[in-house]
């Protein structure tokens, strides 16, 4: 990308928008990418690079086009314009059986953990190895368990999904996502439903987990006080654009108006109730 390219910014709502600098090894590289849905632009020119080995987390308020972005990044869907690199490959170009490959190297927890109801916690875990892998049962149950004790949950491999509280659930779907030991894993809103003290507690998993196996981790969220639990580069979507990226000792100091009032909460400045 070229200095005249990254120096552009574009102005919409009194928001100025800046395309981010890029980051030495990305994990993930979107570029440029443009989605429309419904005669609505969603994603309207994202430029965004999510640093390896990192916890990189997306912040922006409901209806930004971050839910969007994930599914774009997992080729659930492909952008109208612009591409999107993960681990070097263009996710759009990709024959299925390279596709549905990339999607294995890529774990995925989703706001309501997204467990099958009627397998226990313990098939639920064990589903994806069972499905893409062909390890041996035995091989299986090592996993499955040493997943669930990462999460805390070893003692609660027989209950099933309605057995288990909103923390348990969050903690059951972290516990999948690493099952296939991905190298990105992608959070959707995981503090949604939860209260502040459990949002910790899920936020200190996630630094621990995180520590414990590397990767580039994505956290989707307009949670603040998680974005300062556990983030180390921050990006800010709003209207389809990323507003500012950077590292979180950068974005929580800068001047720019409309970051300083998303941090900081503030009912002064660029965003409003629209």
């Amino acid at each position: 990308m070229s200095e005249e390219i990254r120096q552009r910014t574009r102005s919409a709502a009194d928001v100025t928008y800046e395309i981010p600098a890029p980051v030495a090894n990305p994990a993930v590289r979107c570029i440029d990418v443009h989605k429309r849905l419904g005669g609505v632009w969603v994603l309207d020119g994202v430029h965004l690079e999510l640093p390896d080995d990192t916890i990189t987390v997306v912040l922006g308020p409901s209806g930004t086009g971050k839910s969007v972005l994930i599914k774009h990044i997992i080729g659930l869907m492909f952008p109208d314009s612009g591409e999107i690199f993960v681990r070097g490959e263009n996710v759009g170009a990709l024959p299925l059986p390279q596709l549905l490959a990339l999607r294995q190297r890529i774990g995925m927890l989703f706001q309501d953990g997204a467990l099958f109801g009627s397998m226990s916690l313990y098939d639920n875990i064990a589903f994806p190895l069972r499905q893409h892998t062909g390890r041996s049962e035995a091989e299986i149950a090592q996993i499955v368990r040493a997943r669930l004790a990462d999460v805390g949950l070893a003692r609660y491999a027989d209950l099933y999904p309605s057995e288990l509280s909103g923390g348990m659930r969050k903690r059951a779907g972290f516990a999948r996502a690493l099952a296939m030991e991905p190298d990105i894993v992608i959070f959707d809103e995981p503090d949604s439903g939860l209260d502040p003290v459990r949002t910790a507690l899920l936020c200190e998993l996630i630094k621990k987990m995180h520590a414990t196996y590397g990767g580039a981790y994505m956290v989707v969220t307009h949670d603040i006080a998680s974005a300062r639990r556990i983030g180390e580069y921050l990006a800010i979507l709003w209207r389809g654009k990323i507003v500012r990226a950077g590292t979180a000792e950068e974005m929580f100091a800068t001047e720019h108006p409309f970051v300083r009032q998303f941090l900081s909460g503030s009912a002064r400045g660029p965003l409003g109730m629209d």
